[in-house]
């Protein structure tokens, strides 16, 4: 009897702790609008698997619409074999479920991808689109492989030309990061600019592979998400002085919502447990004036070690070992 009450409270424990992990920290308001981020995705691995399971998860709870990928959408070969092994398959049911990917190109991507009817390029390497007419936000995907002065200009007069109140772009390398590749200094010298210039109020890059948020740098907000389906742990350098939060232990990915002046986010792992949550405020100018996150990175199992037996005699001390 006491086997069976104790396999009760272990599984109510247990689909207790599953709820926990998969709680929404989002508002989820009517009318917002709401996308996952996904970046250095194109594995087929288990990991991109897992990842998969839970972005899944979570469209029961946030009626998101549509997914940025950050770039190296396709490692090694893309051949149609390796575009369902490392799309198709592991976003299965989002993509049933009527969810668009929007992709920019990484530095493991071929740039034939930008054909593939799925990933919403329309042949281009760098393009524009608004996730509805009536929303006042704006999306510009680059690449960041080739950031040539017909990139800049194009991304210079589409800036100038919208009127959104959120203009979001998102690319594969980082101006910021704090992990082995760095922050892309040449980029930042390109972009950077226009983005102060025109508003630009949030950036998202992957290529580095964990998940980072930087400090707000000259009102605009970077998030750094290259871990949903690669991995280095252990690779954020603290020193660099603009981590806000930084993850390097697991995979991720992240949701977003964006309701009037408020850009909600949550990023969360593979098992469902929430890494960092928080929200991006903007000024009347568009540019970022303060960014709240609350962590919530899973804290290593402490493990108590077994008391000493009283019975057991005690054992003298082991001589010190002689100096070599």
């Amino acid at each position: 009897m006491r086997r069976v009450l104790l396999s009760i409270l272990l599984l109510v424990l247990a689909l207790t702790g599953s709820l926990i992990a998969q709680e929404l920290k989002l508002p989820n308001k009517n009318g917002s609008v709401k996308f996952a981020v996904l970046g250095d995705t194109g594995t087929g691995s288990s990991d991109q698997v897992a990842i998969g399971k839970q972005v899944a998860a979570f469209k029961g709870k946030v009626p998101f619409d549509f997914a940025l990928l950050l770039g190296d959408n396709m490692y090694g070969g893309d051949s149609p074999r390796d575009y369902v092994k490392k799309f198709e398959s592991p976003y299965k049911a989002l993509l049933d479920a009527g969810v668009k990917f929007f992709a920019a190109l990484g530095n493991h991507d071929n740039p034939n991808q930008r054909a593939y009817k799925a990933f919403n390029m329309n042949g281009e390497r760098y393009y524009t689109f608004k996730p509805s007419l009536t929303a006042g936000v704006r999306f510009f995907a680059l690449d960041s492989n080739y950031m040539d002065p017909k990139q800049l200009q194009w991304l210079d007069k589409e800036l100038a030309a919208s009127g959104s109140d959120w203009k979001i772009a998102f690319f594969h390398h980082p101006p910021y990061a704090s992990g082995m590749h760095g922050s892309d200094e040449i980029l930042k010298q390109q972009l950077e600019p226009l983005f102060v210039k025109y508003g630009v109020n949030v950036v998202f890059t992957g290529h580095e592979h964990f998940y980072e948020r930087i400090k707000p740098q000259k009102g605009v907000q970077y998030f750094v998400e290259g871990s949903s389906a690669k991995l280095r742990k252990g690779d954020i350098n603290r020193g660099t002085g603009l981590t806000a939060l930084g993850y390097d232990s697991g995979n991720t990915f992240m949701l977003v919502e964006i309701a009037g002046d408020e850009l909600h986010f949550q990023t969360i792992d593979a098992r469902g447990q929430t890494i960092d949550s928080g929200v991006v405020k903007k000024g009347t100018d568009n540019r970022v004036v303060a960014t709240s996150g609350q962590g919530a990175a899973p804290k290593p199992t402490q493990v108590t070690p077994p008391k000493p037996s009283q019975a057991a005699p005690a054992k003298p001390p082991a001589p010190a070992p002689s100096p070599r």
